[in-house]
Parts: structure tokens; sequence; C-alpha cells
């Protein structure tokens, strides 16, 4: 008898055995098809490894276009950097209209930039419609490595900063295939002083009237101050009027890397208000202290500029620079710490420019490139193995809910749920993202190379 009650319980765990483990093999299974891409153990990234943050943004959610063309850069390594004669115009200005295309989705130009604004347009509750005659365009350059001590206009330093030949090819598309009048376009940078040829280049031909604002010029707005969404010391800093009486901004950053880490879009509003401080905004302002500190799980102004209304909401178009790259924003350019080794670029210059609407995304890409790139992380110990670097990708991605408790306002008192979204790729070989993998949400990245 107890012989037959011992076999019977046997034959019952065996059975529930089985159950539970039919039950967790299904669970297994449901569980797989939610792994995040790159959990197959092909992930080779520094940053950690996550689902996506935030929800796309963007006529394309989420989409990010990189368009690459080794044509586009000829230097040798003599002379400035900068040179002129360092760049094939055309080549770039197709870059640029290639950018439009793939990131609208359209095959003509003209119907890509209408797209664009049609996009922000219909989420700004304008209606549905394009660009509109005498609206005014304001174009952020990143002009911190020119005349940073002094008031040299001449532009003659091996430091970076916006490529000239790539905003004239920006302002050619826009006055050329857009259709904005050159009169309604203003370039800024109201920190920095632009080099007089970049000013000269820029304004001449069908570009007549193009004008450009810079720290000697731009005019502070002293009814629309910065209002931080963490209370903090430091100077009052306001917006310039040209950008609040701007109905759209182009933020045309640097693909760089940074003493504190990285430098994309969200850095390049550091020079964007104006303070008192002429040479150094951001340190009259004491933002350095949330860069510096290299934790993670912490404020971030950098997330409070893409989220405030005058700034990241006025933002049709982001764009990083990715011609010829620095390692840091104080080191001078050489041709053997400007030239990438990885793939795509094996052993050239970044010769990219990298377009989106959703700013969480696009540095997330740039975090993704910089960071796998051993020209980059070998010149700079700042970046190298350096994880805490997205603390505000982070934030900006999980900013209905950021992990540092901060609740992010506008400027203007309307509270920000959602900027965009942040994840990694999932290997930087394959260079693929959770829409590229048919994810319904994530990043997508369309890499071009001419």
């Amino acid at each position: 008898m107890k012989k037959i009650i011992y076999i019977g319980v046997i034959i019952v765990v065996i059975l529930i055995g089985g159950i539970i483990s039919m039950d967790l093999f299904n669970k297994k299974e449901e569980f797989k098809s939610d792994i995040p891409n790159g959990y197959d153990g092909t992930y080779d990234g520094v940053f950690p490894f996550h689902e996506p943050f935030g929800r796309g943004i963007g006529v394309n959610s989420g989409r990010v276009s990189w368009i690459h063309d080794k044509k586009s850069v000829s230097w040798d390594g003599n002379g400035y950097w900068w040179n002129l004669s360092n760049f094939d115009e055309n080549v770039i200005l197709d870059m640029i209209n290639t950018s439009i295309t793939s990131l609208s989705g359209k095959d003509d130009v003209k119907d890509g930039w209408n797209s664009l604004f049609t996009y922000f347009n219909q989420n700004h509750n304008k209606g549905e419609v394009g660009y509109q005659s005498n609206e005014k365009i304001v174009i952020k350059a990143n002009i911190n490595g020119s005349g940073v001590f002094d008031d040299d206009t001449s532009g003659e330093t091996n430091m970076s900063y916006t490529n000239p030949v790539l905003l004239k090819a920006l302002l050619k598309s826009l006055v050329e295939e857009a259709g904005v009048n050159p009169k309604n376009i203003i370039v800024y940078d109201v920190s920095r002083l632009f080099p007089k040829y970049m000013v000269e280049m820029c304004t001449e031909g069908n570009l007549k009237g193009v004008s450009f604002v810079d720290r000697d010029s731009g005019v502070r707005d002293e009814n629309v101050p910065i209002n931080w969404s963490y209370k903090f010391s430091g100077k009052v800093n306001y917006v310039p009027t040209i950008v609040t009486n701007a109905d759209y901004l182009i933020n045309l950053a640097n693909l760089k890397g940074h003493s504190y880490g990285i430098t994309l879009t969200a850095k390049n509003h550091f020079g964007s208000f104006i303070n008192g401080n002429m040479m150094r905004p951001p340190e009259g302002a004491n933002l350095h202290q949330f860069l510096t500190k290299n934790e993670m799980n912490i404020y971030s102004p950098l997330t409070d500029l893409t989220a405030n209304r005058e700034y990241g909401g006025k933002t049709l178009l982001y764009m990083l620079d990715g011609i010829i790259c620095a390692v840091s924003e104080g080191s001078s350019i050489t041709k053997e710490n400007s030239t990438w080794v990885s793939d795509p670029f094996n052993n050239y210059y970044a010769a990219s420019v990298i377009v989106s609407q959703d700013p969480v995304a696009i540095d997330s890409v740039g975090a993704d490139i910089l960071m796998n790139e051993p020209t980059v992380t070998e010149n700079n110990s700042s970046l190298k193995n350096n994880s805490n670097v997205e603390n505000y990708l982070h934030e900006s991605g999980l900013v209905d809910n950021a992990p540092s408790k901060t609740t992010y306002y506008d400027g203007f008192g309307k509270r920000i749920t959602n900027l965009g979204v942040h994840e990694h790729w999932n290997n930087s070989k394959e260079r693929k993202y959770s829409r590229n993998l048919g994810k319904d949400e994530g990043i997508e990245l369309i890499y071009i190379e001419k």
C-alpha cells in the first residue's frame, strides 16, 4: 500500500512538474519576444543596454537619417581644417538634400521640406500647413572654438566650429528648395563671434539677406527669462529676441567629444542665452556643476533646454555636423585625431551629416557613434568607458518620470511628458535600433552611403 502511494506521489509530482515546466517554457517564449534588441549577446557598447525610453517624434517617428560621403572632404592635414578648398560644396549640398528626403520619406527635396514643416505645424496647433511666407527661421550654429578668448573674427584657429561649407549648403537648401526668403533667416550664437569669411560666404548671391547675430549683437528679451525646472544659484538668463521672435529653429550642432564627455544638439544651446557673462554664459548660469558631477540620475540642464518652449519647442530640425569631428571642444583638429578608424569610416574622416526631428534620438545615435570610435575615446579620457555621459539622455527619454525625480517644465509652467526616444543600437557592426528590427517603438536609423 505504501509503495502504491509512493508511486502515486511521484506521478503527481511529475505531472505537476510537467505543467510548471510547460508554463515556464511558455512564459520564457513570451518573454523572449519582449527581450530588447542586443540581449542576444551581440551588444558591444559601453552604455548599459536597455529598452527604448520615451516615444519617438517626427514625421517618421524616431527616425534619424545619416548621410555618409567621403567625397565631401579632401583635407590632407596641412593648413587649417576649415579652408574652403578642403570641401566639395556640391557634394555637401547633395548630402543636405538627401538627408531631407530620407528623413521625410519623400522623393523630392521640396516635398521633403514641406513635409517637415507640415508635421511641425500640425503638432503646434497651426494646422496642416507648410512653411508660410515671412515666417522667420533661426539657425543655432556652434562657434565655440572660434575666437574663444578674444574679439578675433578671422576664424584662424585649429579648434572646431560649425563647418562653413555645411552651413552654406543648409542655407542654400532652405532658400532654393524650401522657398524661404533669405531675409527671414538668422544664424546665431550669442556666446561667440562668427568668422568674417563665414559671414561673407553665407550672405552672397542668392543668400543675400541672411543675417548673423553674435555675442556683440544679441539682445536679450527681458520678458523671457529661462525658468529652470530645478532651483539652483546663478545669473538670470534671458532668451535672445531673435529666438523669441522666430517661428522655427534649426539646431545645427557638432558631432564631437567634450571635456565632460559629449556635446551634441542639447548642449548646443549653451550658446543660446544671455546673462551678462559675455565670454562664458554657461559659467555665469552655473550650469557646469551638473556636467562635472559625472553621475547618473541627476538633474540635467541639457534636458531642460530641450524641453524649453523657446528652444526645443521651436525646433523644426536637428542636425549634427560630422564632416570633420573634434575629439574635444578644447582640442586642436589634426588629421591624426580626426581620422576615424572604425567601420564605416575606415581610416578616413567622419564625412557625415546626421538629421532628425527627434532630439533625443539623434543625440542617442551621436553618443553611440562617438563612444564606439577609438580615435575619439583614445584621445578623450572623459569619454572613454564613461557611460555616465548619457545621464541627460535618460532624463530626456524618461522625462515623464525622470530618474532624478525632477519634474521638467517648458519654461512657462507646462509639464513635459515626452521629448523623444532614447536607446542604443544592437551592436557597432550592424548599428540597428528597435524600429530597424521590426519593433513598434524606438529609433529608426537610416544609413545612406553615397
